[in-house]
């Protein structure tokens, strides 16, 4: 018969082991969880202007992560905060750092996704 105190400790020990072996088998990772947010002055959100068949559009964006952008044509991009890489329609990425403040006058990218370091 085994006595209360071994039975404490080897539920215990059974314990430890499960929690260890649900950590080691599960991968770690980051938590991506971008967010479009209401574009509010003073705060240091990215924001994008864009337009596409006439229609034009700003936007704001929080948090690190990565989200499709529609394939809109990008005219200014305001980082804040924020790094960022645009993914464009030609396969290319772009990497622009946090505080940048960048206007495409003539030849606009035509932004596939986004993502914020």
């Amino acid at each position: 018969m085994i006595s209360k105190g071994r039975r404490t400790l080897r539920s215990l020990a059974v314990a430890l082991a499960a929690a260890a072996s649900f950590t080691i088998g599960v991968p770690g990772g980051n938590a991506f969880a971008i967010d479009h947010v209401q574009c509010v002055g003073g705060e240091n959100f990215l924001k994008i202007w864009s337009h596409l068949d006439g229609r034009q559009s700003v936007d704001c964006y929080a948090n690190a992560g990565k989200t499709g952008f529609g394939g809109w044509w990008v005219d200014r991009i305001s980082t804040g905060n924020n790094d960022l890489i645009y993914y464009d329609a030609n396969g290319d990425s772009v990497k622009i750092e946090r505080w940048h403040d960048i206007t495409f006058p003539n030849y606009p990218p035509k932004v596939v996704s986004i993502q914020i370091l």
